[in-house]
């Protein structure tokens, strides 16, 4: 018991409760929080990615089952979005092999893309209620909206491309950025199923990505196993204590932490 309070191992897994409790208190934070959290410890940029990929595939696996039950996901956005974000996810991560070489040489190109998704994340969870109005008045009148209803197919696997490069290159964005682009191509979903199908898709392309950068050597087996022991019990009681929460003062707390975050990686 003493070796682990004067271990780094102890730091690991309050890193782990901490964002598993405002997951399960917000329903977002996982890997816009875990990164940079990891790296403030002193975890290299490139591990850190990698091993909050898997990190975010175990932990959204629950979500996922839930929301499979409740029957809450559509398969066939899953499916367009997958087609486009897992080759993405794939190709980015030999890209970042076969032309940088090694986690030195590419760490720039992954600090930036950090930095701006945190910036984006930040912005989603700032104006949630105006997203969620514009969601719900379904603008059908507006340019965007035409063409997404003429290419819808179409315009979900550019998203699905479009994520699987940034979250393979930051480990933000499966969640609260995917969240985004669903309202925005399907506005006639329902919010439950929003959510389910966007935390569905992450857990397949967090996954994906995990493993790509497992391969290149970027995940820290250990690290992973401390955060989990942290994050799975704080997960739960987040979530009990979700109801007595005041959300509309926490999800604008966590959204400017995050913008303070995403200046401090694209500029510092």
């Amino acid at each position: 018991m003493k070796g682990l309070l004067m271990s780094p191992d102890l730091g690991f897994i309050l890193a782990g409760a901490l964002v598993g409790l405002c997951v399960g208190l917000t329903g977002v934070g996982g890997g816009s929080l875990m990164t940079p959290l990891l790296t403030m410890m002193g975890v290299p940029l490139h591990t850190a990615i990698g091993t909050d990929l898997l990190y975010a595939a175990i932990t959204k696996s629950s979500g996922s089952v839930v929301h499979f039950q409740k029957k809450n996901i559509e398969w066939s956005v899953v499916r367009w979005l997958a087609l486009g974000s897992i080759p993405a996810s794939l190709l980015t991560a030999w890209a970042l092999h076969a032309f940088f070489g090694n986690a030195n040489n590419y760490k720039g190109v992954m600090t930036v893309s950090l930095g701006l998704m945190l910036m984006v994340t930040a912005l989603s969870l700032v104006f949630k209620n105006q997203l969620q109005k514009f969601h719900d008045a379904n603008p059908v009148k507006s340019r965007f909206r035409a063409w997404v209803s003429a290419n819808n197919t179409q315009s979900t696997v550019l998203m699905g491309i479009a994520l699987g490069v940034l979250v393979t290159l930051s480990s933000v964005g499966a969640g609260a950025f995917g969240v985004v682009v669903l309202l925005s191509l399907y506005p006639a979903l329902s919010t439950i199923k929003i959510i389910g199908t966007d935390v569905t898709h992450a857990v397949f392309l967090t996954l994906v990505a995990g493993l790509a950068h497992a391969k290149m050597g970027n995940v820290d087996y250990h690290l992973l196993s401390m955060l989990l022991i942290g994050s799975i019990p704080a997960i739960i009681a987040g979530t009990h204590l979700s109801s007595r929460m005041p959300e509309p003062v926490i999800r604008p707390l966590l959204g400017l932490t995050l913008m303070a975050l995403s200046i401090k990686f694209v500029f510092y």
